[in-house]
């Protein structure tokens, strides 16, 4: 069963700094995703094979997702929410290969996530409304606003981290103590549960790093997806 989320010991060290279970698992999914990405679209092709099609659908389903939630040309958004999507999604499905635990199970690979989508609210939003257009919003609709639209900023932060960590830990948890209860089977009907639940969570993290880049670069001039469509 996993042990506490809040506290993680070291597997080795570099240095003098410690490196823990869930970096390492981090690091290991993304050799695989990388090196598995890299191989699959080796030798693309005008005509797609199975493979080439189902990573079509893919991209397609999130170019999709981002034009409907952004109302903007998904293509600079893309790479980020693509890779946030499908890094928390085999993060969470991680759980599968025995003794393995979700890096998302712990508190600061969520924390990371989040601090990566707050960073990219503050890029996007400069640079599609440039500097002083972006502090600016945060005085919409009236100057009274100021310090609750930056409260807000922080706050929105931290929920994606806890909705993320909250529902990824207390799946392996649960899990955990029935299978130490019960023994070997009887949780399976609980493992598929807490894989959908995965699952489900990455599609909302995502959605919600689109909303928060969206609400950012709301002013920005460009192609629209109509625009972009006929290009």
């Amino acid at each position: 069963m996993i042990g506490s989320p809040l506290a993680t010991s070291a597997v080795f060290h570099l240095g003098p700094v410690p490196v823990t279970a869930p970096v390492v698992v981090t690091w290991v999914l993304m050799a695989v995703l990388a090196g598995g990405g890299a191989v699959l679209t080796r030798r693309l092709a005008l005509r797609p094979g199975p493979v080439q099609a189902a990573l079509e659908l893919v991209v397609a389903a999130i170019e999709d997702q981002i034009r409907d939630t952004m109302r903007v040309a998904p293509a600079p958004y893309l790479p980020l929410i693509g890779t946030l999507f499908v890094y928390i999604f085999f993060a969470n499905w991680s759980s599968l290969v025995p003794g393995i635990e979700p890096p998302t199970a712990h508190i600061e690979t969520d924390a990371a996530l989040a601090l990566i989508v707050f960073a990219a609210v503050i890029w996007f939003g400069i640079r599609a409304r440039g500097l002083s257009g972006f502090a600016a919003t945060f005085a919409e609709p009236t100057m009274l606003m100021l310090p609750l639209n930056l409260l807000e900023t922080f706050t929105r932060t931290f929920s994606m981290l806890v909705r993320l960590f909250g529902n990824v830990m207390s799946g392996v948890f649960v899990i955990g103590i029935v299978l130490s209860l019960v023994g070997l089977l009887v949780p399976v009907p609980l493992m598929a549960l807490d894989l959908l639940t995965g699952a489900v969570q990455a599609y909302i993290f995502g959605v919600l790093a689109m909303v928060f880049i969206g609400g950012a670069v709301s002013g920005e001039t460009g192609p629209g997806p109509q625009q972009e469509a006929k290009e």
